[in-house]
Order: structure tokens, then sequence, then C-alpha cells
């Protein structure tokens, strides 16, 4: 019995202390979740460093160059996020600092990442 309130006390702490916990991915996709603006930013930026990373790969791969899927790789980017906080959260971006600061994050580290991939795959696989 004092196993199970010490374990149940242990999970509440690191909960409280920052670390991931099990239902943090129930989090990700529920409406009604509380966000303070360094978890809703850490998950954006990370969602766009996914995305340019799939993104990157495919073109690579495929081979396609020019200057058009750089701009669809930021709309397809930009929509996803903005899908994701607008759509999926309901949250009011007025409280994290406006749709500017929203779509801004995480974007430059995304770009870079998605450059590295796209001419990585690109030079690899058809040179």
């Amino acid at each position: 019995m004092k196993e199970g309130k010490s374990v149940k006390f242990n999970i509440q702490q690191q909960h409280q202390n920052g670390h991931l916990s099990p239902s943090i991915f129930a989090k990700l996709l529920d409406p009604e979740a509380s966000w303070d603006k360094d978890q809703l930013g850490d998950v954006l930026h990370w969602i766009r460093q996914v995305v340019a990373l799939v993104c990157g790969l495919l073109w690579g791969s495929i081979p396609v160059v020019g200057g058009i899927w750089f701009i669809l790789f930021l709309a397809i980017s930009s929509g996803i996020i903005y899908g994701y906080y607008a759509i999926i959260l309901k949250i009011d971006e007025e409280d994290f600092g406006g749709h500017g600061a929203l779509l801004q994050e995480g974007l430059f580290a995304s770009i870079t990442l998605f450059l590295l991939a796209w001419i990585l795959v690109y030079s690899l696989a058809h040179f």
C-alpha cells in the first residue's frame, strides 16, 4: 500500500518538475488542455522541425529544384502550424503574442533543417 502511494507521488513530482508524463501526448490534441507560452512554443517548434525534415527528404529524393518548392515548404509548414493551434487546439492567439509570434516559432531553425536535408539528399542521390 505504501509503495503505491510512493509511485503516485513520484509521478506527480515528475510532472511538476517539467518531465514528460505519459499524458503529454494526449494533451497535444486536447482543445480543453491549458498551455503556457513555453510549452506551446516547444510543441510548435518541434512540429515545424518534423515538417521541415520530411519535406527536405521528400524534395531531395524526388528531385525538385527551384524557389517555388521553397515557397511551397513555407506555405505547408505555416499552414500546419496555423491549423494546429487555431483549429485543433482552439487557443486564443492573443494570449500567446498573436499570430505572428506563433507562426514564427521555430521558423528559422526549420528553414535551415529543410535546406540541409533537401541539399544533402539531392546531392547524394542524384550526382
